[in-house]
């Protein structure tokens, strides 16, 4: 009788962890760093996937997901190695980020890829990580800086600045956006009187703004991050006098900016990733009820490569490391059902009876040959205080 009450147990037993074992996914964002005010609602959008294919289910016969975040910092690539590892190690299945370029590209290089770990950044954009050597593990949702720097300089000429000085961050971000840009613009006749790089996390920025204003000009491009050398470079223009229009790249813009320097932007724009698109406005209203401000940067695109992790996993039947990286592709561009923000259960119901799908997401996904998006661009600029989308480009 004895025996008969512990193969019971061990039966019970086993099928519980089974049904309600969780399937680990990291989310791993600079919560500290010169684009804090940003991450917050980028973690609660991919969370948001994750809890919609929990919730449904429909994933894997019933799992459920558990998230674990890490602190990418966004500048410090030894302190996101080691943020990631932790995630590793933990046992994370797949990583939903990291954020900025620079420690994006350390991460997949030294932690992600050698341990067969599939990457899904929201928002890296450099155009070096188009040539990564990932093995095919590492994705991003958000387009290059190849088109995002081209972008930002036809709206420069649109709204007819003559003339620009740049500055922008010392890391592989703001290296490879203001090349692209500063290329872009020269080649629209527009003259370039300073190109000047700053460092992150400095007590005092006045050199560098007295290099730009020497160097003048109609408009000061800020290619950098809100919550530091940007906004701060930007305090500095306009207490001096010497800029009072500014040419803004994605990391510059958030609620934190305008609501720190409020209608004296009145005159500034710049783009971000983004879309105008059916999804965007399905997503934008998925995200109000679940408590999400999805007017941020990226937040659209957090959700959607989270989306894609647990779409890869029920494309292939199996929430292990291989199955994600061999099925993300599949799953993100046609032929299929179209698939939206709010409908991951009718997804997964799909791909549970083998059929494929199409996830155009928030952001109209579709990958490129090397996993990354083609993307599409929205021009923003400052009204009254605010960011306002003036359409999408």
């Amino acid at each position: 009788m004895r025996k008969i009450v512990l193969a019971a147990f061990l039966f019970v037993s086993t099928m519980t962890t089974n049904v309600f074992a969780d399937i680990k996914m990291g989310i791993i964002l600079g919560f500290t760093g010169p684009i804090e005010s940003l991450t917050p609602a980028m973690a609660a959008s991919a969370e948001l996937a994750f809890k919609e294919a929990s919730d449904s289910g429909s994933l894997l016969g019933g799992k459920s997901i558990s998230v674990e975040r890490a602190d990418s910092t966004c500048v410090d690539s030894a302190a996101a190695t080691t943020a990631a590892e932790g995630l590793v190690s933990g046992g994370v299945v797949a990583i939903m980020g990291a954020d900025c370029s620079g420690v994006t590209g350390a991460i997949a290089t030294n932690v992600a890829v050698p341990n067969g770990v599939v990457m899904i950044s929201p928002s890296a954009t450099s155009p070096g990580l188009t040539d990564l050597k990932d093995n095919g593990y590492f994705f991003r949702t958000a387009p290059s800086d190849a088109r995002g720097g081209q972008i930002l300089a036809d709206i420069t000429k649109d709204r007819k600045v003559k003339s620009i000085a740049v500055t922008h961050t010392n890391n592989d971000y703001g290296k490879g956006l203001a090349d692209v840009y500063v290329a872009a613009v020269k080649a629209h006749g527009i003259k370039v009187t300073a190109v000047t790089a700053h460092e992150e996390g400095k007590g005092d920025y006045g050199a560098e703004v007295a290099t730009l204003a020497s160097a003048g000009g109609d408009a000061l491009a800020v290619l950098g991050y809100l919550d530091q050398a940007g906004g701060s470079i930007i305090a500095g223009s306009l207490d001096a006098g010497s800029f009072d229009r500014f040419v803004l790249s994605d990391g510059m813009i958030g609620d934190s900016l305008t609501d720190r320097f409020g209608k004296d932007l009145n005159k500034s724009f710049g783009s971000l990733p983004g879309s105008t698109g059916k999804g965007a406005g399905v997503f934008a209203n998925v995200a109000k009820a679940a408590g999400i401000d999805s007017s941020g940067p990226y937040t659209g695109e957090s959700y959607d490569a989270a989306a894609l992790i647990t779409l890869a996993m029920q494309a292939g039947g199996k929430a292990d490391r291989a199955t994600i990286q061999q099925n993300v592709m599949s799953v993100a561009n046609a032929p299929g059902k179209k698939i939206y923000p709010g409908e991951l259960k009718k997804a997964l119901d799909l791909l549970a009876k083998g059929k494929a799908i199409n996830y155009e997401g928030a952001t109209g996904v579709e990958f490129t040959d090397v996993g990354e998006a083609f993307g599409s661009f929205l021009e923003k600029e400052v009204k009254g205080g605010k960011f306002k989308t003036k359409k999408q480009r």
